[in-house]
């Protein structure tokens, strides 16, 4: 029989909502508004990234990333997050929350700004330090998903904990649409300032040489909201958990919590208990949390690879129902502004609100029925395209088709993109929360780079001579989304291994105490 719970943790799960919790929603949240608004910006300015360094006045067409640029451009940053969400998971548990929380932001802040200051003026140049910058800056990413979400989860009461770090995680959301805004807003000034022909009319001119510094700005905007925040982070104080359970001073949890909460909260000292030191990799880990890790990390994975291949097909879609006009009819402004557009159009209808309906309901029906039930959704809706893909291209369709593809990533998103966030840091000891968390992420994060890369080659036409240029032959789009369906699918049946945490303390959760019913 394990020990009863420690009274300032106590204090914590019954205590009322607060100032002080929305607080750290916003400091926590800033992080992954950041997060969202770097990852998705780049989609924005990858076409005028080609036009500006890869333009062939012979060609037709306006220039564009070679495959094996646009790939190192949009993965490195995803590289860099697996090795932060691994690195800084397991240093949150060493050094504690705050300490780490600062450097990630630090490196946010600092290669956000580097990445828009890329040097040179050739393309090799601007590329290479753009992608080294962009690999650190998800290096500090990463870190934050471990820290955000171990941070707001320590610091909630059990009532409405899963809302509030679901509403933390909803904060990509807005970076997203921040992004689109910020995309539109830059180029409708340029496009005032620096009015060009289209490429067919002119090839030369229709990229006006100031368009240069249109990405620029929009990939360096993303350090300010996270600048914002860094006094505030460095004046929150350690959460109770970690000082009480994995410092062992519970003095200063209960002082810290005492100013937090602003309740009187009585000192207790108590004996360590040995059998709870248990590590990582240990026999006792395994039996008690081994297939609940297994649940958090292959149901992570999964989803990722569904989640991140779905900017595969955002742009044929877009290109598809006529958002988005052929190249040569645009200049490379016009380009940017049609792309934010598009892209901040689907966000606002199915993306945002899918988060919001996560944040509503989480704590109502559970982590485990929105999981369940977002993977079932995904998967029927995934086979509701795939199976009948040559009617759903056709012009007169084409509505019905931008309505199933809204509804996948609406229940992508109130479903697993956010529970498989929030669970991984409910249900582990906060000696090994953060690293756990950690580990999960950084294997989601791994299924969003085979999301990405797999299915870019995977989703290329059988047809050789139709194929993308420098693409070998895939699998066709339509046998692609067939198997994202399939993915999905297994998705739903791994949930099975990760338990319930709703209206639980996290001591009861974890095994580190026995909680007052």
């Amino acid at each position: 029989m394990a020990e009863k719970q420690l009274g300032v943790l106590k204090a914590l799960d019954v205590a009322k909502t607060q100032l002080y919790h929305f607080t750290a929603i916003v400091i926590a949240g800033m992080g992954f508004f950041t997060d969202a608004y770097d990852l998705f910006c780049v989609s924005l300015v990858t076409k005028l990234l080609g036009r500006l360094y890869y333009f062939n006045p012979a060609s037709e067409k306006p220039g564009s990333l070679p495959p094996h640029v646009a790939a190192a451009v949009n993965g490195v940053a995803l590289c860099g997050t697996l090795a932060g969400q691994l690195f800084f998971g397991w240093l949150g548990d060493k050094l504690g929350r705050k300490k780490v929380y600062g450097i990630t932001l630090i490196m946010m802040i600092v290669c956000s700004v580097a990445s828009g200051l890329s040097f040179g003026n050739t393309a090799k140049g601007v590329m290479t330090t753009l992608c080294f910058f962009r690999f650190w800056l998800g290096f500090g990413i990463g870190g934050d998903y471990p820290l955000s979400a171990t941070i707001m989860s320590e610091y909630a009461n059990k009532k409405t904990r899963g809302a509030f770090i679901a509403a933390v995680f909803a904060m990509q959301g807005v970076g997203i649409l921040a992004g689109g805004f910020v995309a539109l807003a830059v180029s409708s000034i340029f496009d005032k300032k620096f009015p060009s022909p289209t490429y067919a009319q002119d090839r030369i001119l229709s990229t006006p040489p100031q368009a240069d510094y249109i990405w620029r700005i929009i990939v360096m905007f993303g350090a300010l909201p996270a600048a914002l925040t860094y006094y505030w982070r460095m004046k929150m104080p350690e959460t109770a958990r970690y000082t009480a359970l994995v410092a062992k001073n519970i003095k200063k949890a209960t002082q810290d919590m005492s100013k937090v909460l602003q309740v009187d909260i009585e000192v207790e000292e108590r004996a360590e208990d040995p059998k709870l030191n248990y590590g990582l990799f240990s026999k006792e880990f395994l039996r008690r949390h081994g297939l609940h890790l297994l649940g958090t990390t292959s149901t992570w994975f999964l989803l990722d690879i569904a989640f991140y291949s779905q900017n595969l097909f955002q742009k044929d879609i877009f290109s598809a129902i006529g958002w988005i006009p052929k190249a040569a009819t645009m200049n490379a402004i016009h380009e940017v502004f049609k792309i934010a557009k598009a892209q901040t159009l689907i966000a606002l209808c199915s993306t945002v609100p899918g988060y919001w309906f996560t944040v509503a309901f989480i704590d109502i029906i559970g982590r485990f029925a929105i999981q369940l039930m977002g993977f079932f959704f995904m998967t029927v809706f995934m086979f509701a395209i795939a199976f009948p893909y040559n009617h759903w291209i056709l012009p007169d369709n084409r509505i019905g088709f931008v309505i199933m593809y809204s509804l996948t990533f609406f229940f992508a998103n109130f479903g697993p993109n956010a529970t498989t966030f929030i669970v991984p840091a409910e249900i582990f000891p906060a000696r090994l929360r953060s690293t756990c968390h950690g580990i999960s992420a950084a294997t989601g994060k791994a299924g969003a780079i085979v999301g990405a890369f797999g299915f870019l080659y995977a989703a290329q036409p059988q047809d050789k001579t139709k194929t993308d240029a420098g693409y070998p032959p895939g699998i066709g789009v339509k046998n692609s989304l067939i198997m994202l369906g399939v993915i999905n699918f297994v998705g739903m049946l791994f949930t099975f291994l990760v338990p319930e945490p709703k209206g639980k303390s996290l001591e009861e959760l974890s095994g580190e105490a026995e909680v007052d019913k």
